[in-house]
C-alpha cells in the first residue's frame, strides 16, 4: 500500500513539473514559451503533419510584427509557397520557391526571412526522409502574413 501511495505522489510530481516545459532551441525567442507554440510531446513531433504545425507556430511566434490573425481577406494580396529543406538537426539547408506571386513578388523574400528568423526548428532525425515541408504564406494588403497551416488548423 505504501508503494502505491509513493508511486502516485511521484507521478503527481512529474506531471506538475511538466506544466512549465520550455521547448529547447527557443532561447532566442524572447518571452516565447512552449505554451504559445502548442504542447510538445516528449522526443519531438511524431509525424510530418505535427512537425509542420509546430514549425508554423514557431514561424508565427518569431515574426510578431509581420503577422495577422482572424478572417482572411478576399482577395489576398499575395500567396508565395515555399519548401523548406532541413538538416538533421532542424537547421535550414535550403528554401525552394514553389510559387512566386505576380502581385507583390517581394513577399517571397519576406517569407524566406520569416522562416530563417524562426530557425532552427526541432530535429528531424527521427522522421522519414526527405526532411522537408512546404508552407503557404497568405499576405493581406498591409503585407502581413498568416500561414495556411495555422489558418486550417482545428
Amino acid at each position: 500500500m505504501r508503494c502505491i501511495k509513493w508511486l502516485a505522489a511521484a507521478a503527481a510530481g512529474l506531471l506538475a513539473a511538466c506544466s512549465s516545459v520550455v521547448i529547447p532551441g527557443l532561447a532566442g525567442l524572447a518571452g516565447v514559451e512552449a505554451a504559445s507554440l502548442g504542447n510538445t510531446p516528449p522526443g519531438g513531433s511524431r509525424t510530418w503533419s505535427e512537425y509542420k504545425l509546430r514549425a508554423a507556430r514557431r514561424i508565427h511566434a518569431a515574426n510578431p510584427g509581420e503577422t495577422f490573425s482572424g478572417t482572411l481577406p478576399d482577395p489576398l494580396q499575395s500567396i508565395p509557397v515555399l519548401e523548406v529543406h532541413l538538416n538533421r538537426d532542424g537547421s535550414v539547408q535550403n528554401i525552394v520557391v514553389l510559387r512566386t506571386p505576380r502581385q507583390s513578388p517581394e513577399t517571397v523574400q519576406m517569407a524566406m526571412r520569416a522562416i530563417r528568423r524562426a530557425a532552427p526548428f526541432e530535429s528531424v532525425a527521427h522522421l522519414p526522409r526527405p526532411w522537408q515541408f512546404s508552407e503557404t504564406f497568405l499576405y493581406n494588403e498591409a503585407l502581413k502574413f498568416q500561414l495556411r497551416t495555422l489558418a486550417e488548423a482545428p
